[in-house]
């Protein structure tokens, strides 16, 4: 009897001692509406577009339509990359204390101020039109089709950002939108420049 009362204890210890999930239902929903949203927006304003549109520049040193898309596949492989790399190591709940909280992640990707894009996530302006579009829609439905499935704890995966300095995958995520609402403000920008093509004027691409 002594040896039962001392096994359910060590048991009932054991269960009290799993660590708290961070990553909420309400988390995995919030990123899913916001890839999904991203995605619909991005495609709503360039599914349409003509060859003309899609590589017209506003000056010789700014981005096409084409280009913006094309960087904006880039990031999505890139993040790939990085959240594959973040959760290769043990979960660490305990660390999620010491990341900044998730609003100055959503601050700093949505602030008006200009980001320069490192040399490797520059466009090379090699695909046209809609082969554009492809490339990110590819990455972009493999990272909602990860988030749909996943039982992961993202907020116990960590992406180390300075040597002192670190964000969790789920925050990994709202940069990941946010770059791609950062670029939608750029597309407008070029779709409002007044010698941007009118679609009446020209062809549309097929």
């Amino acid at each position: 009897m002594k040896f039962i009362v001392i096994f359910l204890f060590a048991c009932l210890a054991g269960h009290t001692a799993l660590p708290q999930r961070l990553w909420t239902k309400a988390d995995q929903q919030y990123q899913l509406d916001n890839l999904r949203r991203t995605r619909a927006e991005l495609i709503k304003e360039t599914e349409h577009l003509t060859d003309e549109q899609w590589h017209f520049r506003e000056s010789p040193d700014r981005w096409s339509i084409g280009e913006i898309v094309e960087h904006l596949g880039y990031w999505e492989m890139l993040f790939a990359r990085d959240v594959s790399m973040a959760m290769r190591p043990k979960a660490a709940p305990e660390l999620n204390q010491t990341c900044a909280p998730d609003s100055v992640h959503f601050a700093f990707i949505m602030e008006e101020a200009k980001h320069i894009s490192p040399d490797f996530s520059r466009p090379l302006g090699f695909m046209r039109g809609k082969d554009n579009l492809r490339f990110f829609l590819k990455l972009r439905n493999e990272h909602i089709g990860f988030l749909e499935k996943t039982d992961a704890d993202l907020r116990a995966y960590f992406q180390t950002t300075a040597p002192d300095r670190r964000r969790s995958v789920h925050q990994m995520y709202i940069v990941m939108w946010g770059h791609c609402d950062r670029h939608m403000r750029q597309i407008l920008r070029v779709k409002a420049h007044p010698n941007y093509p009118k679609a009446s004027q020209l062809t549309t691409q097929r």
